[in-house]
């Protein structure tokens, strides 16, 4: 069975339409998956126009139910109504409301099992606010809407994880949307310590990394300068890595952000625990602008592209396709790939076993339910 993939329409007023267009016209992308977009047909006919003439004529297959979405068709449902005003490259309140719906929609079904994972094109992080909508970006809201699953003796407060995924590398935060001003009190040895536990397990359900490498950034410009500059990698980001150490993890650190990826160390890692967003982002998104956002730790899926609204690029056919494209790609392969490890999971035998005059002997083979 194909998987069938949600895609949120996101900012009205920004790429979000485009580049779900160019990224679904490509003919494997209807040969892997089922996608049902979540916006408005009216509104995306006149993102439409704003393309190439080969856009101007796409047919929607209009439903009110994912049980209704057919293969090779660009299925869609609507989540708000024909007359939403779009202001392409304007931040607005309608444009807010029209990406929360989109968002709660597919959320709803994604709850209800009728859709496998979601992708979610850009939200305006300011105008989407409402009393149902008081979080920094979606990685906060599914957060709280599918509580993350606790599985390691680290950190008895399950949590999920902000992470930047590409060919080239992974880059997860400490910190995902915190004021610079608040970073440094944000940064403590148990929240170091339950992302380091949501990214191993992620790298090995995810990712098929089967003993992963985890290099951690300092906080403080040359990692504090044994505390001439800070004093936050002796006290709390060592302990933390050291305390991860015991339990199996392989993480090292902590490393000079800008000599870690100016001399390419990252290349010798699984992936990159960063302490804030910026410190992990900008040289991810140097090295490389078609990478993919991953919301690591939930039980459901969900990836979006690594880049915003881009309200300066709306209606004018220049928004680049391809972190869309690898996002759904990328839903599509952890979806498979969490699949493969549940059916390892079930078939792989447990040994029961009990000590008798310092020797363990076999009691007996149970198959794990």
């Amino acid at each position: 069975m194909k998987p069938i993939i949600a895609i949120t329409a996101g900012d009205i007023n920004g790429v979000g339409y485009e580049i779900i267009l160019k990224a679904l016209v490509n003919p494997h992308i209807c040969e892997i998956c089922r996608p049902i977009v979540y916006g408005n047909a009216k509104v995306a006919r006149q993102h439409m126009q704003t393309l190439d003439e080969e856009y101007h004529n796409i047919q929607w297959n209009i439903i009110q139910d994912p049980k209704q979405a057919k293969d090779g068709r660009l299925n869609l449902i609507t989540c708000y109504p024909d007359d939403t005003p779009v202001q392409l490259g304007v931040s607005t309140p309608e444009a807010g409301k029209a990406s929360l719906k989109s968002l709660q929609c597919a959320c709803q079904d994604l709850k209800n099992g009728l859709v496998h994972a979601i992708v979610t094109a850009p939200i305006n992080k300011d105008n989407i606010q409402s009393d149902e909508f008081r979080y920094s970006g979606h990685t906060e809201y599914l957060t709280q809407l599918f509580p993350p699953l606790a599985s390691s003796p680290l950190t008895s407060s399950p949590d999920s994880l902000m992470m930047m995924i590409s060919d080239r590398m992974r880059v997860a935060l400490v910190c995902n949307h915190t004021p610079i001003a608040k970073v440094a009190e944000t940064i403590t040895e148990e929240r170091i310590l339950s992302k380091l536990a949501v990214l191993n397990d992620t790298l090995k359900m995810d990712f098929t990394c089967r003993k992963p490498r985890i290099a951690v950034l300092a906080l403080n410009p040359h990692a504090g300068d044994n505390g001439l500059i800070g004093e936050e990698e002796t006290n709390i980001i060592r302990p933390a890595i050291a305390k991860a150490q015991e339990q199996g993890i392989w993480a090292f650190g902590p490393y000079s952000a800008d000599g870690f990826f100016g001399a390419g160390q990252y290349n010798y890692f699984d992936a990159v625990l960063a302490m804030y967003h910026d410190q992990g982002l900008a040289p991810f998104k140097a090295l490389d602008m078609s990478g993919v956002n991953f919301t690591a730790g939930l039980p459901i899926v969900r990836t979006s592209p690594d880049h915003g609204t881009a309200y300066s690029l709306a209606g004018k056919n220049e928004a680049d396709a391809t972190s869309m494209l690898h996002a759904i790609y990328a839903a599509i392969d952890i979806l498979r790939q969490r699949a493969e490890n549940e059916k390892l999971l079930a078939n792989q035998l447990v040994v029961e076993v009990k000590e008798v005059k310092k020797e363990y002997k076999v009691e007996k083979f149970v198959p794990q339910d």
